[in-house]
């Protein structure tokens, strides 16, 4: 394919993106299956075109004066980002092949533009109304914290199943398959390798035998904050995928009784093979619209983990798609929903059980505001401090140490700026009446 070819495929590959609701990923995955011709370099150029427009969206749509459609972004990032003069993109615009129709007048004008006062929130790439978030939350550090989170590629951690194998043995196993593993900072499981060039994980005999799981740091170091142990009754109430569900099942060691808990059957369906692999036995719940289907399991479990429904702000390094897709009434119903699965969660912890809200959000609405409102309704539980939380066995000493540094008390926030991980919230509680 021809650059000028290239380009007209980013945009079309954009516009797919736009009108949907799957990931980037998935989108990308299927132009190439739908364009074999399209050879393994001309798929990676496309790639790198279409993230590189979607981490700096909102200035493209500001700088193409409101214009959302791929065409329009591709040319910004062209000028904007790339910084090719008016004849270079001009040349790549010719309509020769299955290259883009010329630049029309106001596109011209718009890239010819110089001089104009650039809004803060489309400086930070983020919508507005999330900057106005991360102003009230970081302050002084918000653009630090914005560009940290919608800049940078994500790294590919991995935990280590240690119930299967050793740190120091799947290191070496990663090395002699040709990777590069490096030691994750804080997770005493973590094992982490660059995002360039994609390693294939999942082909990996590590990955197929269950002794590494893809999950990252700041995953890892949530579930290190439940304090799981041989024997306990132990319950996901929102497993999703299953991914924090198998880091919990794997500290049971194959003593107690591990619960994973959804609305969505499908999802529970998934997570089966998963914790087959991985070696961990967890019974299956469906939750029923309004929670039900747990009765027996009130005031039953030693550790309740909610890893609740959220914006997934946090991931947007990973999926910056999704940060122009959220709206604020989305956060607003959220939130709502997650005072209600938290308060729901709660009744299945025992007297002396630990009750761990999560998300994976970066907005106070879902987060400061949530463990707020659970907080004055349900004085039956005691904040526990994360210092006083920490596995010991899951975190390193400096681990300990950073993670100690960020918290306010039973509350810690991570964020790729802050601790090198995706955006996380944490809450640990107590059951004591």
């Amino acid at each position: 394919m021809t650059p000028a070819a290239r380009l007209a495929a980013a945009a079309s590959v954009l516009d797919s993106i736009a009108q949907g609701r799957q990931p980037a990923e998935v989108v990308l995955k299927a132009w190439g299956a739908a364009n074999r011709y399209a050879g393994s370099k001309d798929r990676r150029a496309i790639a790198d075109q279409v993230y590189k427009v979607l981490r700096a969206r909102g200035r493209l749509v500001w700088a193409m004066d409101g214009r959302e459609d791929g065409r329009a972004l591709v040319i910004g990032s062209l000028s904007l980002i790339d910084g090719l003069s008016l004849e270079e993109i001009e040349a790549l615009h010719t309509g020769d092949g299955y290259g883009p129709k010329p630049l029309s007048k106001q596109e011209r004008a718009r890239i010819s533009l110089t001089g104009d006062e650039v809004p803060g929130w489309v400086v930070a790439g983020l919508p507005e109304f999330v900057v106005e978030d991360f102003k009230a939350t970081y302050e002084d550090r918000w653009a630090e914290e914005a560009a940290g989170l919608m800049l940078p590629r994500a790294p590919i951690d991995l935990r280590v199943n240690i119930a299967k194998a050793t740190v120091e043995e799947v290191e070496a196993e990663l090395r002699e398959a040709g990777l590069e593993p490096e030691r994750t900072p804080w997770s005493a499981t973590g094992l982490r390798l660059g995002a360039e060039p994609p390693p294939n994980v999942q082909a990996l005999e590590a990955f197929k035998e269950g002794r590494i799981e893809i999950q990252d740091e700041g995953s890892q170091i949530v579930c290190a904050l439940a304090g799981v142990e041989p024997g306990m009754t132990v319950i996901d109430y929102c497993a999703g995928g299953g991914g924090k569900t198998l880091g919990l099942g794997m500290r049971l060691e194959g003593e107690g009784r591990l619960v994973a808990c959804d609305i969505v059957q499908k999802r529970l369906d998934n997570i089966r093979p998963r914790l087959i692999r991985a070696g961990v036995e967890a019974e299956l719940q469906q939750l029923g619209p309004n929670g039900g289907g747990v009765e027996d399991l009130v005031d039953q479990a030693d550790v309740v983990f909610v890893d609740a429904p959220c914006s997934g702000s946090g991931t947007w390094r990973r999926k910056p798609e999704d940060a122009w897709r959220l709206k604020v009434e989305d956060v607003d119903r959220l939130h709502t929903l997650q005072t209600q699965i938290l308060a729901r969660a709660a009744k299945l912890v025992k007297p002396g059980g630990r009750l761990i809200y999560v998300t994976c959000s970066m907005l106070r609405q879902e987060n400061e505001a949530s463990v707020d409102a659970f907080e004055e309704d349900h004085d039956g539980f005691m904040a526990v401090g994360v210092a006083d939380a920490l596995d010991g066995a899951l975190v390193t000493d400096a681990g300990r140490a950073k993670l100690t540094e960020l918290a306010d008390h039973h509350r810690l926030r991570l964020s790729p700026a802050t601790a090198g991980t995706d955006g996380f919230y944490a809450a640990v509680y107590e059951r004591v009446a």
